[in-house]
């Protein structure tokens, strides 16, 4: 098992530990390139400023570059050159069944690898129409925005959450796609299905929901695979019709995505 020690031990000079917030809160990231981008998950990089340590100890301001809170995804820049790159790998040609292996900084343990098989790859209820990778690799709050490899420790994935017990990853041509064309246009609120449509819990400032005066309350009269496709539509502009106060009266409001495809 020397070349898979080997394969680790390269991933690990590959992963960064990533800190955001006024707590610091952790999770990994992915060296993307030589010259300073990290990718991570949007979760971890919630915010503009953010430190990153490498596998070396050294630490790094890190800004935030892009963020794409609908694939989870954010690429942070930090001042550093001649860094350990990761290689890409092919998540196109990923079956179940094959070995794959995660690291990451889970519960504060530093370079950790958990290895497992992939379960299946596709979309998720409740996590729009994007496929992702479900693999049965122990996972842990830490493991956030690090590298899912392959057998040849090619990155296939971004591990993302935990979903039933199995680890989810954003296939790294989600990633790619993200880092190329940039972030997703995105509505700028939290919310949460109920039996007739999307109820708005949060409205961020700044954001498109912000912008079309929808407010905290009121219910979105579509779904969540209705309302992506909405979003992906390639229009500057969408019309959304929803409820408010009692109920009684359909309202319809147009929201201007363009200019807020960067809100949280």
């Amino acid at each position: 098992m020397r070349g898979f020690g080997e394969i680790s031990e390269r991933l690990r000079r590959s992963t960064a530990r990533v800190f955001a917030g006024e707590r610091g809160v952790g999770g990994s990231g992915v060296v993307w390139s030589t010259d300073g981008l990290i990718l991570t998950n949007a979760h971890v990089a919630r915010t503009p400023a953010a430190r990153v340590e490498l596998w070396d100890g050294r630490r790094f301001d890190a800004r935030a570059v892009a963020r794409d809170p609908r694939r989870d995804l954010a690429a942070l820049r930090i001042p550093a050159d001649g860094l350990e790159a990761a290689t890409p790998g092919d998540s196109a040609s990923l079956r179940p069944g094959e070995l794959v292996m995660a690291i990451g900084n889970p519960l504060g343990f530093v370079g950790a690898l958990s290895t497992g098989v992939v379960h299946s790859i596709g979309p998720l209820p409740g996590m729009g129409l994007e496929r992702w990778i479900l693999a049965d690799v122990r996972l842990a709050p830490g493991n956030s925005g690090g590298p899912l490899a392959n057998a040849q420790g090619q990155v296939v994935g971004i591990n993302t959450a935990i979903v039933n017990g199995l680890g989810v990853a954003a296939p790294v041509s989600t990633a790619m796609d993200f880092l190329r064309r940039g972030a997703r246009p995105v509505l700028g609120a939290t919310l949460r299905p109920i039996r007739f449509g999307l109820l708005i819990l949060e409205v961020y400032p700044g954001g498109a929901a912000a912008a079309a005066s929808l407010r905290p309350g009121d219910t979105l009269l579509t779904s969540l695979d209705e309302l992506g496709d909405a979003l992906d539509s390639g229009l500057d502009v969408v019309r959304l019709r929803f409820l408010r106060g009692n109920r009684e009266r359909v309202r319809e409001v147009c929201v201007q995505l363009r200019a807020h495809a960067e809100a949280a």
